[in-house]
């Protein structure tokens, strides 16, 4: 499993051009610590034993206190505990509730895993660290450098985005780069938008469908890290450049298969699907997470690592008609078609 984190490269290549030496800094550091992580995959068991038994998703966080090595972090809210007075704690804290909650309410999920793993979150990782990520086991928050990124524990969809990595993990298991990473990361972008509705309560044309736009400081101007409604729209400014998500096959980006490639574009090209999914919700109405969600996990279960997103489209198809029935499945085949993808049926 790949080290997947919430702030694309590409934002962050783009804040080593400011004319702010601190958001220069910043933007480089959070780079450098990432690259390593993928590199060494250091991160992982470190604590295996800590998930040696299934635990029905119990929650514990950890305070980092600046620090990037992990072992060291100090246990500060278990499951049962009350609140505690640092905001990030609890905000990491409830943000896994919430998305344990989803999963097992709405998907008959157990956790992660659909075993109980243990949901293990780690806070204030490092000094102005720009991002979140999930590497296999736990998921580590950044507290932004407070000029670009505010405190990514801040940010329900985020959270739910980043756990959904493991349960795509756990599942289809899809290859992170190329088409496959883009459906990896879209997967987490669907889920992570369907928990914060879920959490509000709103049906599919209330939502915003914006992933993150809770983590960027107030004089930003951006309104999140991408938009599932609009691709290419969450943001355009001089600081990190115009939104470069696509909405349709004719605007693909062919990348490279490196870091400053994206891994083949895994979070540009994901707007692709991520518009599909939001054309099905809209289509059939009412809450993504009813019909719109069921043929989504369903379709996401079915898959395999090298699935791609004609393959996807043809089982979301199938599922449509599986689940629920023609209704439902001309929604599916119709949402595929405006983004450029026809399904066999």
């Amino acid at each position: 499993m790949s080290i997947s984190c919430i702030t694309p490269p590409y934002i962050l290549t783009r804040l080593l051009d400011s004319d702010n030496v601190d958001i220069r800094q910043s933007a480089l550091s959070t780079l450098l610590t990432t690259a390593q992580l993928r590199g060494e995959r250091n991160v992982r068991g470190l604590i295996a034993g800590a998930l040696a038994t299934p635990a029905d998703g119990r929650r514990s966080i950890f305070d980092c206190d600046h620090s990037t090595f992990l072992p060291l972090a100090r246990l500060v809210r278990s499951e049962d505990d009350a609140t505690v007075p640092d905001a990030s704690v609890n905000q990491a804290f409830d943000g896994f509730g919430t998305t344990r909650t989803f999963y097992r309410e709405v998907f008959q999920r157990n956790s992660i895993d659909d075993r109980g793993m243990r949901l293990l979150g780690y806070v204030h990782r490092g000094i102005q660290y720009n991002n979140a990520f999930w590497d296999g086991q736990q998921m580590v928050f950044g507290d932004g450098d407070g000029q670009v990124f505010t405190d990514f524990t801040g940010s329900t969809d985020v959270i739910a985005h980043e756990l959904t990595h493991g349960v795509t993990e756990h599942t289809a298991n899809l290859e992170y780069h190329f088409q496959s990473g883009a459906l990896n990361e879209s997967m987490s972008d669907v889920f992570g938008s369907m928990a914060k509705q879920w959490k509000l309560g709103q049906t599919a044309d209330q939502a915003d469908w914006l992933i993150g736009p809770e983590i960027f400081t107030p004089h930003i101007d951006a309104d999140a890290l991408r938009s599932m409604k609009a691709p290419g729209t969450a943001f355009d400014n001089k600081l990190f450049g115009k939104d470069p998500q696509p909405d349709h096959m004719d605007r693909f980006a062919n990348l490279p298969d490196t870091d400053e490639g994206d891994n083949g574009g895994v979070h540009i090209n994901s707007g692709i699907p991520n518009k599909a999914f939001y054309l099905v919700a809209v289509g059939i109405g009412g809450k993504s997470w009813d019909a719109p969600g069921h043929i989504w996990y369903e379709s996401l279960k079915a898959s395999t690592p090298t699935t791609q997103f004609q393959d996807f489209a043809e089982t979301t198809f199938r599922k449509a008609d599986q689940l629920y029935g023609a209704r439902e499945q001309q929604a599916v085949k119709e949402a595929w078609a405006e983004v450029g993808i026809r399904v066999s049926g």
